[in-house]
């Protein structure tokens, strides 16, 4: 049985999925990471989860968190991040600007890619610095 908790795809398998296939995948590792985080902290009620959880997922919120993180960020994690960012999508929310959208895909794809790497040590580094930053948590 495959254990998809714990992935390490080959290089090779990872360079074929196209860059919306990694932002699909690091949107839900990166939205399970903040819901983590939220219940670890003691948000209680399903309803403080969901809000709370939405200034961190949101497109403007995550390219606050692209932002914080690109200093720190590997020369192979930016080429991902740009890869991502540069990505075709047919469509931009409403609640977000064109550059936003991009800059969240960028970092959604980012995160897909370390998942997949099986390079967790790396995710975690990377949402500390996202939710230590104050200008990403909104405070």
């Amino acid at each position: 049985m495959k254990d998809y908790f714990n992935v390490k795809l080959p290089d090779g398998e990872i360079q074929n999925i196209s860059s919306l296939g990694l932002a699909h995948v690091g949107d839900a590792v990166f939205e399970l990471m903040v819901r983590v985080w939220l219940c670890s902290r003691g948000k209680i009620t399903s309803r403080s989860l969901h809000r709370a959880a939405v200034t961190y997922v949101s497109a403007s919120a995550q390219s606050s968190a692209a932002e914080t993180l690109k200093p720190r960020l590997t020369e192979e994690e930016l080429a991902v991040y740009k890869r991502g960012r540069n990505a075709h999508v047919n469509s931009v929310p409403n609640s977000s600007s064109y550059e936003q959208y991009h800059a969240a895909t960028g970092l959604e794809a980012l995160f897909g890619f370390l998942y997949l790497s099986g390079r967790t040590e790396r995710l975690n580094e990377l949402f500390d610095a996202v939710v230590s930053e104050p200008a990403v948590r909104g405070k």
